[in-house]
C-alpha cells in the first residue's frame, strides 16, 4: 500500500535474545545486511504484518517470540533516485514503518530461512544493539538509529 505522498506502509522488525543481541540477516545473494522488514497489505494491521514477515523471513511463527514494544509512529526514509522503480505506478519514493521490538523465547533451531518460496536471507547472526547502525545501508541508517532509539530501552 502506497499513500498519497509516495510511502509504502512497512513493518521493520528487531529480535532481541536473552544475552542482549540482536538478530542480523544478510539478503540473499547480497553482501548486504539487515533487519527482517516488509510491506503492510491492504487489509493487514501492522502487527498481523509483522507476524506474516517474521515467518516469511525467519520462519519463527508467534509462540517463539514475545512482542514486546512497537513506535508510536511511522519512521520513514526515501529511497535513493537511482533505486527508484519509475515505470512502476504508483510511484513508491520510500517506506513509511511501524518498528516493533521482539524478545526470541523459542530456540535458535525455530530459525528456518529457507521456509518461504523467495528467501529473503541466506545467513544470519546475533550483533550488539547499536551494530546495525555501522553495517546497514546508507540511505536507511537514520531510520534505523530512530528505531534502535526508541526501542532501546525495552532491551
Amino acid at each position: 500500500m502506497i499513500d498519497s505522498k509516495g510511502f509504502r506502509a512497512n513493518v521493520g522488525i528487531i529480535l532481541g535474545n536473552s544475552d542482549g543481541k540482536v538478530f542480523w540477516a544478510r539478503r540473499a545473494g547480497q553482501n548486504t545486511w539487515q533487519f527482517p522488514q516488509g510491506g503492510i497489505n491492504k487489509n493487514e494491521t501492522p502487527i498481523d504484518a509483522m507476524y506474516r514477515e517474521l515467518y516469511e523471513e525467519t520462519g519463527l511463527l508467534p509462540e517463539h517470540v514475545d512482542v514486546i514494544a512497537q513506535t508510536d509512529d511511522w519512521l520513514r526514509y526515501r529511497i535513493p533516485d537511482h533505486l527508484l522503480r519509475r515505470r512502476s505506478r504508483p510511484l513508491c519514493i520510500g517506506q513509511k514503518q511501524i518498528w516493533f521490538f521482539l524478545r526470541l523465547i523459542g530456540r535458535e533451531s525455530d530459525f528456518n530461512l529457507f521456509c518461504s518460496d523467495k528467501p529473503e536471507f541466506d545467513c544470519w547472526r546475533w550483533v550488539d544493539y547499536w551494530t546495525p547502525l555501522d553495517e546497514i545501508i546508507g540511505f536507511k541508517r537514520n531510520v534505523y538509529k530512530q528505531a534502535l532509539s526508541e526501542l532501546e530501552r525495552y532491551m
